[in-house]
């Protein structure tokens, strides 16, 4: 069993507004991230929980093609705010590529245009319990 999670984060596209809730969770103690026992990573091979924020501009799809190339096999895909889920407000411009489930299996959706961070860390403590099930299966 391992004692601590790896979270990344991919920017596909977002007004940063995911980032700074994401921040906010992690940061501030009374939302618990610390007591999910994650710690945040910048590096994908070592990530655990994947977080997508942003609609998935066709500027930044390449990038995460490739990051998403670099995870390891057992990952919990997250996608956070409205924009990865749904492609947002832009979906229909010609510059967006999503929905992230286009891309990758999504295991996780945190809704919110942003998302509080109570519904962060709820999602973030469903993906930690589908990364234990897929580590113990």
């Amino acid at each position: 069993m391992v004692d601590n999670i790896n979270v990344y984060r991919i920017n596909a596209g977002s007004c940063n507004g995911c980032d700074v809730e994401l921040l906010a969770s992690i940061l501030v103690p009374k939302f618990g991230f610390d007591t999910l026992h994650c710690t945040y990573t910048n590096n994908p091979e070592e990530a655990n929980i994947v977080i997508v924020t942003g609609s998935i501009t066709t500027r930044s799809k390449p990038f995460l093609e490739a990051t998403l190339k670099r995870l390891p096999d057992e990952k919990v895909v997250v996608a956070m705010g409205i924009c990865p889920i749904t492609g947002g407000v832009f979906r229909d411009s010609y510059s967006i590529e999503g929905p992230l489930d286009r891309f990758v299996n999504v295991d996780v959706n945190i809704a919110g245009c942003p998302p509080s961070p109570q519904s962060i860390v709820d999602g973030l403590i469903q993906a930690c319990s589908l990364w234990k099930e897929k580590v113990n299966a």
